[in-house]
């Protein structure tokens, strides 16, 4: 890999590609709290890692076209809403990933005449986590599709969380879910890594066991009754034992 510019960023809240409308990004953050634990006999602070947390803050043009900026998050719903952050479109381009709550919604006009919108988005329940993307960001199918293949180098052996954003189905439903393999010829079904099938705009997480094998090799596919499903895949591969919510 090498070092990247911000530039060609995206942004998904709730299946909305609210890209367009995001002027910048101010926090995306999480991590361990820092807990002090310093004994009497140190002279400088001891910590350990407490709660895990996350984070995703920005600022955004008031748009108030459907499926834009305002009608999205002016909405400030009590439940829960997933944002997807693609560093570029690209397989194996980075991604963050949280469950959060929006906390705000804080228009501002400047003496120069901008109006933007402050927005908060807080975790809950899960910590922010930094994956990469399965899908070359937003993904295009028209029928069942096998798609492009993702090299991560090894198998890994302590599970994945799988993040998905759907922007639109037309048809019946689609099914999405990860396979690996080892050999990047020989496939199967990622044990734990089917999503259930979606309708329309939405999003989904799920988890494998926190002990599952993840081959070297994985990819996404499609199956269902569908002319066109518009969605995006990250993956968080655990690169450590025990990682739980």
């Amino acid at each position: 890999m090498t070092k990247k510019s911000g530039l060609g960023h995206y942004l998904l809240v709730d299946g909305y590609d609210l890209s367009g409308d995001i002027g910048s990004l101010s926090n995306i953050g999480g991590g361990p709290a820092a807990l002090e634990v310093t004994g009497i006999d140190k002279s400088a602070p001891e910590r350990i890692g407490g709660l895990r947390d996350g984070r995703i803050e920005f600022d955004a043009w008031f748009n108030d076209a459907a499926a834009h900026a305002h009608p999205v998050l002016s909405a400030l719903p009590t439940t829960d809403r997933q944002l997807m952050y693609l560093c570029g479109q690209g397989i194996g381009s980075a991604a963050a990933n949280v469950i959060a709550k929006q906390v705000n919604y804080d228009p501002t006009r400047a003496a120069d005449g901008a109006f933007t919108i402050g927005v908060s988005a807080q975790g809950n329940g899960y910590a922010l986590e930094w994956g990469e993307q399965i899908t070359p960001g937003v993904r295009t199918d028209t029928s069942a599709t096998n798609g492009a293949s993702f090299d991560n180098g090894a198998a890994t052996s302590f599970g994945a969380q799988i993040y998905l954003q759907v922007e639109s189905v037309t048809g019946t439903s689609v099914t999405v879910k990860i396979q690996d393999s080892a050999d990047n010829s020989s496939w199967s079904d990622l044990t734990g890594g089917a999503f259930t099938a979606a309708t329309g705009r939405g999003v989904q997480r799920i988890a494998t066991a926190n002990n599952a094998t993840v081959r070297r090799y994985l990819r996404v596919a499609t199956s269902g009754t569908f002319s066109s499903a518009i969605f995006a895949v990250a993956l968080v591969r655990n690169e450590v034992a025990g990682v739980v919510f």
